[in-house]
């Protein structure tokens, strides 16, 4: 991509990785595998500081229920969105998001000031 020249940059002190794809594309699902490996795993990050959202258009078919992702792809948190039916939902579930990730770095954070005390 032409972009991966920036990668580093954008990966840099990062504490959390959305992956947003349309499920209805082949060539998303092989390429979400790609977007995993190099943000999440590679940084490290662990995959509670990962989530998966399969973004729906308006007007598609929208099969929420037969979406099965290979490992380790399916040990991530993954939400569908379609802002026709349910932005509440969604709303939710970033919000949950964002305070576990914020929890996640307020415990790296004590973490860090006790191994300096002791």
């Amino acid at each position: 991509s032409r972009f991966e020249t920036c990668w580093p940059a954008l990966m840099k002190d990062s504490h959390g990785v959305i992956i947003i794809f349309n499920p209805e594309l082949p060539s998303h699902l092989k390429e979400i595998e790609m977007w995993y490996s190099c943000f999440v795993q590679q940084q490290p990050l662990l995959d509670s500081q990962c989530l998966l959202v399969a973004h729906h258009k308006p007007g598609s078919a929208g099969d929420t229920e037969n979406l099965s992702l290979a490992y380790p792809l399916n040990k991530l948190k993954l939400i569908h969105s379609n802002l026709e039916d349910d932005p509440e939902d969604v709303r939710m579930e970033f919000m949950k998001y964002f305070k576990s990730i914020i929890t996640f770095i307020n415990e790296s954070r004590e973490r860090e000031e006790m191994s300096i005390i002791s």
